[in-house]
């Protein structure tokens, strides 16, 4: 078990300047070797909270509504005005030149009619030439490394001095979270795809090792033909109705294409799963203003408004350095980043001015490391926070729960997603509430903020969004949320088989070398394993599994499943400690605490490869990542040598 390590979190400890100077706090925390803008003397709460628009559709043909959405590099105003503009990357569709955004615009789905998105890399300039990447690349990691050439590509180089950051073609590719997706279609880490660019490096692979198979396969199903620098995806939709989202999965660079902005909300309405008209804001057209996404990242920014991400090992307080070929250090991974600043839909610590009413907010956590802990309150700094309205948790990953669960607080681990109603109802006009944030500013253990962990600093990750109330306009056709009645959640049939996998963390003298994925031998010891390890999660087709997941670490990783929706049956030292009643619905990621036994139960039924791994992103691009291989119908169950029969599991 590794030693808690305490992770730089830039500018969240520095002076009341603007500008954060190099060097340590007076804490003793390490800041970053370049002067930063200090978050406490950015302004909070002046920008409006902005809203995703919606992606304009290219056309509908077949029952199908295709989308052509592509990447591109251009300047926001992420910080409040006043301050520099960012440079970031975002997403649009190119016949609509205004469309391009971060977050990316929304795409509108409905249960039951497929959807088709021509992806595009046009990480290009005006003449051209590719574009590098805004933040550092290790190329030590076994990542996409679109230089090393066909050979090289999807595999971990070999150098034999300290490598600076990669600065060639950056690849992309695109996976719909928690989508129930063909595997052409589910965005395979190997399935990246360089823009086309006049000055690629010669022997540049311009394509992941899994491109050309997915990319004709997919062409086979659908009759759509790629251009070189795009993929074709045809996403069915016939799953319940919930919030998804799209974001870049690119082997071994997840963590930097993301923070630089590759995310958009994917909402899948309609069907069984709608909840009546008029029951929540948000089920009718009109009623739009009172249905919010709110997508929740940290970000830490240099004084021209760039974004600023740790450039070197030396950035991580108990690292010796320099990285010596073959140590197997990276020289300029982190283990994990949390940022200093909050930016809620694009925009640093916005303002919301709401009505006496109810509002619907699907919440979406998009920070790379750091674990949220929600509530609203009425005094932004306050701590222990005191909640002054009850957060209705109406549904999770995969779609409404079995009934609506009032909570203080909420825990939304990376990559996770809850379905919210507040009631502003009863709140008189004039009043001024808060988002706040009491996660750590740090690796999650588990436990309660200021017991178990010091909170996130009130003053700054602390606090995440405010809200002005003021008098309704017209009346609330919605329903009080203690009084829904929300769509049935039936449960998946009783598993077949058991599956014991591990969840594991290597270390060295030189610091944190890699966090691994595994199976546990049975013997009881964990067997960890490499992303290019032989694949041991092969289920058969249709075949309900029950996945126990031994964290052998020492702090909280989100568990995602890609293809499926699944459920929690249990947690704790064997297992069976029952969920709450937050987690009885349907899920894509799960927290897997230290020392503990997570059970889920799950089941696929799309044959093909997919994966499983930490939403961490920096474990998820450095190892902590596992194939999953879904065997035709018939096919024998297992493959890891730890799995056995379970008699009436689940």
């Amino acid at each position: 078990m590794v030693t808690r390590r305490r992770l730089i979190a830039a500018g969240a400890a520095g002076g009341a300047a603007l500008l954060l100077p190099a060097g340590r706090t007076a804490a003793g925390a390490p800041t970053a070797p370049t002067a930063l803008i200090d978050p406490r003397a950015v302004p909070k709460y002046v920008t409006p909270l902005p809203v995703p628009t919606t992606m304009p559709a290219s056309r509908t043909s077949g029952g199908v509504d295709e989308y052509v959405v592509a990447v591109r590099q251009f300047r926001q105003q992420v910080l409040p005005a006043g301050l520099p503009a960012t440079t970031v990357w975002g997403f649009g569709s190119p016949a609509h030149p205004r469309s391009f955004a971060y977050p990316g615009p929304t795409i509108a789905a409905t249960v039951g009619r497929p959807v088709r998105v021509t992806w595009c890399n046009q990480l290009v300039d005006e003449r051209g030439r590719y574009l590098p990447h805004l933040l550092p690349v290790d190329p030590t990691l076994h990542w996409a490394n679109p230089t090393g050439g066909v050979d090289g590509r999807d595999h971990r180089p070999h150098f034999t001095s300290t490598p600076g950051p990669y600065r060639g073609p950056v690849p992309t590719v695109m996976h719909v979270h928690g989508g129930h997706n063909r595997q052409e279609s589910d965005g395979h880490p190997e399935a990246w795809f360089l823009p086309v660019a006049r000055d690629l490096p010669a022997g540049c692979a311009d394509g992941g090792s899994a491109y050309s198979e997915f990319r004709d396969l997919a062409a086979e199903r659908t009759g759509v033909r790629c251009a070189p620098g795009t993929t074709s995806m045809e996403y069915a939709n016939d799953q319940r109705a919930t919030t998804l989202w799209y974001h870049d999965h690119t082997l071994g660079m997840t963590r930097v294409n993301l923070y630089a902005g590759l995310a958009g909300f994917y909402r899948l309405s309609g069907g069984p799963d709608d909840l009546p008209s008029g029951a929540l804001p948000g089920s009718l057209p009109e009623q739009a203003s009172y249905d919010l996404p709110l997508l929740i990242q940290d970000r830490t920014f240099r004084p021209d408004g760039s974004l600023w991400y740790p450039e070197s090992r030396a950035d991580f307080d108990d690292y010796p350095g320099p990285y010596l070929p073959g140590t197997d250090v990276p020289p300029i991974w982190n283990p994990e980043f949390f940022a200093a600043t909050l930016v809620v839909n694009g925009a640093a610590w916005p303002v919301l001015r709401v009505q006496r009413r109810r509002y619907r907010f699907r919440l979406l956590n998009g920070c790379n490391a750091r674990f949220l802990m929600l509530s609203v309150t009425d005094h932004p700094t306050r701590r222990p926070a005191r909640p002054a309205l009850p957060l209705w948790q109406v549904g999770s990953d995969g779609g409404f729960l079995p009934e609506p669960v009032a909570a203080p607080r909420i825990l939304l681990a990376n990559g996770q997603r809850a379905d919210v109603v507040v009631d502003f109802t009863d709140v008189p006009a004039g009043t001024e509430l808060y988002l706040v944030n009491e996660g750590p500013d740090e690796p999650f253990g588990g436990g309660a903020p200021g017991t178990d962990f010091p909170a996130a600093d009130p003053r700054t990750t602390g606090q995440v969004l405010k809200f002005v109330v003021g008098d309704r306009a017209g009346a609330d056709a919605s329903v009080p949320p203690g009084q829904l009645s929300l769509p049935a959640c039936a449960p998946l049939p009783a598993a077949r088989v058991v599956r014991r996998l591990s969840l594991n963390e290597q270390e060295s003298s030189a610091g944190p070398v890699r966090a691994l994925l595994g199976v546990v031998a049975a013997s009881g010891r964990p067997v960890p394993l490499g992303w290019d390890a032989p694949v041991t999660e092969t289920p058969a087709l249709g075949v309900t599994e029950e996945w126990e997941l031994r964290n052998c670490t020492e702090d909280a990783h989100p568990i995602h499943v890609h293809q499926v929706q699944f459920q929690v049956l249990g947690r704790g030292h064997d297992g069976h400690t029952p969920p709450g009643p937050a987690e009885r619905g349907f899920h894509d990621t799960v927290v897997a605490y230290p020392g503990q036994l997570t059970r889920i139960k799950v089941r696929f039924d799309l044959p093909g490869r997919y994966v499983w791994h930490c939403h961490l992103l920096e474990h998820e691009d450095n190892e902590m990542m596992r194939p999953i291989e879904v065997l035709p119908s018939g096919a024998a169950e297992g493959g890891d040598g730890s799995s056995r029969r379970a008699g009436a599991a689940g």
